[in-house]
């Protein structure tokens, strides 16, 4: 069910989709997950060249069977998730006080200094510091000593920026804001996307404006740095998939004339999606068939061409009058 955990015969899908050298997205659709959750899975349990159906079926079993902290009263006589003594991780389990405290004011300031909010700084430390990962807001107003008011804003901000989520409690009155293991993963894969949209908006730009005048060069210097640090951040693209993408333009250089989409995948023998990520990896990724490049004919018709900041104005000139 979308939105739901995903079941051992997601998983195996997964692998299966990994295996054929599909991209997250593709995976994604098939499965109508979110890229992210296909994303998160998959690099939390090996990734894409170490992903074990079972293996990530059992270990995200052992994950959710880690003990919940047994509920407390607060003084209005609600009973809601104990987190460390009513969120004061200073006053559990025989720790120094003052260090810790010293510890999560050194934790928000760090924040603070990254360009977080420094309530929302507070608070995601709090999270951190607390056993459980989990804050009721009644948690956090009194360990805090701030407003209810600041702390909703300061969860409001975090919780855009995907560092929590809420999760409710079983009695149904309260809400709990939680702090999940894999929150610095999901906060790295968020990055790697914005690099990724930068890379995509640089190649436009070096299209409409020519890679071969300065301007152009210019950002396709850009898109190549950021395509190249997203690729890194998210973990790189698979080997398999620069191959199909390889494989693909080695198809239209051997046909000589341009292919649509569906003449490749009949050709190739491959299924429609598995042609449609290679030539969007080829279109990406154009420094990995350097000198050749992929280039669209037609909608959905393409061929190959020298790239334009392999030859001159003159070159190519002078090789069109031949």
């Amino acid at each position: 069910m979308p939105g739901g955990r995903l079941t051992h015969e997601d998983r195996r899908r997964i692998a299966t989709g990994l295996t054929d050298g599909l991209g997250y997205a593709e995976i994604a659709r098939r499965l109508g997950r979110p890229t992210s959750t296909v994303s998160r899975e998959v690099a939390r349990n090996g990734g894409a060249r170490g992903y074990r159906a079972e293996h990530a079926h059992h270990a995200t079993a052992r994950r959710a069977r880690r003990a919940a902290p047994a509920p407390y009263e607060t003084p209005s006589g609600d009973r809601v998730a104990r987190t460390d003594h009513r969120g004061d991780p200073e006053a559990a389990h025989g720790r120094d006080p003052e260090a810790v405290r010293g510890f999560v004011d050194q934790f928000a300031e760090l924040m603070v200094h990254t360009g977080l909010p420094r309530m929302a700084a507070r608070v995601l430390a709090s999270l951190v510091t607390a056993d459980s990962g989990a804050l009721t807001a009644a948690d956090l107003t009194l360990r805090l000593r701030v407003s209810p008011a600041s702390v909703s804003k300061a969860v409001a901000y975090l919780e855009r920026l995907d560092l929590l989520r809420r999760e409710r409690h079983a009695s149904g009155r309260r809400e709990a804001y939680v702090i999940d293991d894999d929150v610095w993963l999901r906060t790295w894969l968020t990055s790697a996307r914005t690099h990724a949209m930068m890379a995509d908006t640089a190649q436009a730009g070096a299209d409409i404006l020519d890679p071969g005048t300065p301007a152009g060069a210019r950002l396709d210097h850009m898109r190549q740095f950021f395509t190249s640090l997203s690729d890194d951040m998210a973990g790189g693209t698979a080997a398999d998939a620069f191959a199909d993408a390889l494989t693909v333009l080695a198809a239209l250089v051997h046909a000589e004339v341009p292919l649509t989409a569906g003449q490749l995948a009949t050709a190739l023998g491959w299924s429609g999606e598995r042609v449609a990520t290679a030539l969007h990896d080829a279109e990406r990724h154009p420094d990995i068939a350097d000198p050749v490049a992929l280039r669209r004919t037609a909608p959905d018709t393409y061929g190959v061409a020298a790239r334009p900041r392999r030859l001159s104005d003159a070159q190519r000139a002078a090789l069109t009058r031949r």
